[in-house]
């Protein structure tokens, strides 16, 4: 797969062993620069108590970003102008166009001024079972899925993720949250952005990402891992957003049996985590959280002191 550019690689976050990026330890892995700030400085009336100050505020960015796959606008987001290459690779992949990064050719990313348009080429297979799928679909383009254009689409079936054994304790949880926390630079900056990551037992959060738009930051993630040759199936999702169906369907997707949220989920998004055999933990709140699907995978010895939520689940 071919990238012009190669866009940044997002947050390098250290390798237990020597203290090296993780991309570094990959072979064929580049850095390159973003293609505009992802932060701009705003002049703002601060008012407080004392009196009113002029003060500048670091805010992120947000900008119109096109996937094109074969010369053909597919979706547009507004997103952060961070991390396109990833960004294109985990849209493509957690949207089910592609099963694997094999089977694109070439990512081309081009400023257009109004916004950013990605064209990505897919090889023969992965383009022909593409314009198949576009060929089977009819109406306009809906506001709330990008790139999804019937009701089937929107509700397909999801990944499974029930045959994973891996198991989380309540510290894990808790530590992937705040770990994430650590590896937010652009929220750190402005306040003003989401993050997903991925935590590994006993390596912590080994990749991240963060956008604007929380769907954004998981389809970066996605695209980091896989660029990486890093298995999602081997760890949790955390994300510092609510939890819709399609954070799910992403999750499901990147093959991480849990997702691990700092805020609630959708009453859709507990039954498709519950159908895709995904342990949906949401509202982690310094000890506290609540577990919505499949508690079975979180081993404590303080079962009590976990606040069960779910439908019809008990601990």
């Amino acid at each position: 797969m071919e990238i012009h550019p190669h866009e940044a690689a997002g947050h390098d976050i250290r390798d237990e062993a020597g203290g090296r990026p993780i991309a570094a330890c990959l072979e064929g892995v580049e850095q390159a620069t973003h293609i505009r700030p992802p932060v701009s400085e705003a002049m703002r009336l601060a008012r407080r108590p004392t009196g009113t100050v002029r003060r500048n505020r670091m805010v992120p960015e947000e900008t119109p970003v096109a996937f094109s796959f074969g010369g053909t606008t597919h979706a547009v987001m507004m997103a952060s102008p961070a991390d396109f290459e990833d960004f294109a690779l985990g849209f493509s992949l957690t949207e089910g166009i592609v099963g694997s990064a094999e089977e694109i050719e070439a990512i081309d990313v081009e400023d257009q001024g109004a916004g950013i348009d990605i064209q990505i080429r897919l090889k023969d297979t992965a383009n022909m079972r593409f314009e198949a799928r576009r060929r089977r679909l009819a109406g306009p383009v809906g506001c709330g899925l990008c790139g999804i254009e019937s009701i089937e689409e929107a509700m397909r079936a999801v990944d499974t993720v029930g045959a994973s054994t891996l198991t989380l304790t309540a510290g894990d949880i808790v530590r992937s949250v705040k770990q994430l926390s650590k590896v937010q630079p652009l929220h750190a900056e402005t306040g003003a952005v989401h993050a997903a990551g991925l935590y590994l037992p006993e390596k912590g959060i080994v990749q991240a990402r963060e956008d604007v738009g929380r769907h954004n930051a998981l389809d970066k993630l996605a695209g980091a891992l896989a660029r990486k040759g890093i298995d999602g199936s081997a760890g949790a999702v955390v994300v510092t957003s609510r939890v819709s169906v399609e954070m799910v369907q992403k999750t499901a997707a990147i093959g991480a049996p849990f997702i691990i949220a700092v805020s609630a989920p959708t009453a859709l998004a507990i039954r498709t985590a519950e159908e895709a055999g995904m342990t949906l933990v949401a509202l982690v709140r310094g000890e506290d959280f609540d577990v919505f699907s499949h508690p079975e995978r979180i081993t404590t010895d303080a079962a009590n002191q976990v606040r069960i939520s779910a439908l019809g689940l008990h601990a």
